[in-house]
């Protein structure tokens, strides 16, 4: 099943709406979500996860609504920032998540050692988080945010702050949950992250959807003899000519 924001319009406070009467479907496999920053990216993700609720409009996963437990039990939603619990280790501080969604404290520990395995963490279990680098506790994130085997994973800018190769490693292992029918919607500002391995690209802008399809349709909106390495700058860049919009570059 996939999540649905139907016609979701979203502000905080007064201010004016971040969304307004949006309708999006999470699709299958591995969605990369562009858009500059402002764009309502994070917005989306929080109401995708039932993190918020929206002003007008309806989030469901089937008959659920994303008010139901049972919703957020099949959705998990990986923030901006993954913070250090303090003397705990990798498997400790997911299998405290585990616990804090509502799982039993002997299957939150067993499902730990699972999440790690998953992200390729198993390594490195018993060490403290403390003691992790930057690309690692991020897969101890995306462990946590699985620890309770969600049906789709919602990542919040995952790849911001890392240097080249620990976006390698991470790219690799989206790509390997995708395969194994988790679907993974991840946020980013930067057109060329991830998005030549996206099974889908959504552009948002001003919060509204500016473009939804398949990877290989984002990057035909490149002009003719755009080289390869650019074509992903170049696509958004297209779509986003007609708007007065800050690039996010």
């Amino acid at each position: 099943m996939s999540i649905t924001l139907d016609s979701v319009t979203f502000a905080y406070g007064r201010n004016t709406p971040v969304l307004n009467s949006l309708t999006y479907t999470v699709p299958e496999g591995f969605t990369v979500l562009l858009g500059p920053n402002g764009a309502g990216k994070s917005t989306l993700l929080k109401l995708a996860c039932g993190f918020s609720q929206p002003r007008t409009g309806t989030v469901r996963m089937g008959r659920m609504s994303s008010r139901d437990a049972a919703f957020r039990m099949k959705v998990a939603w990986m923030p901006q920032s993954i913070t250090a619990m303090t003397g705990l280790t990798a498997r400790e501080q997911v299998a405290y998540t585990g616990w804090l969604k509502g799982l039993p404290k002997r299957q939150a520990w067993d499902a730990a050692s699972t999440a790690l395995s998953r992200v390729q963490m198993a390594d490195r279990a018993n060490v403290r988080v403390s003691k992790l680098s930057g690309g690692q506790l991020r897969r101890v994130g995306v462990a946590s945010a699985l620890v309770h085997d969600a049906h789709t994973l919602l990542l919040d800018e995952p790849t911001a702050g890392m240097d080249p190769a620990q976006r390698r490693v991470f790219r690799d292992l989206i790509v390997r949950l995708a395969d194994d029918e988790v679907r993974v919607l991840m946020s980013t500002h930067d057109v060329g992250d991830l998005a030549e391995e996206a099974d889908h690209v959504t552009v948002l802008t001003q919060g509204r959807i500016n473009f939804d399809g398949s990877t290989a349709e984002f990057l035909g909106h490149a002009p003719l003899g755009t080289p390869e390495a650019r074509q992903a700058e170049a696509a958004y860049t297209e779509l986003c000519a007609d708007r007065t919009l800050p690039t996010p570059w």
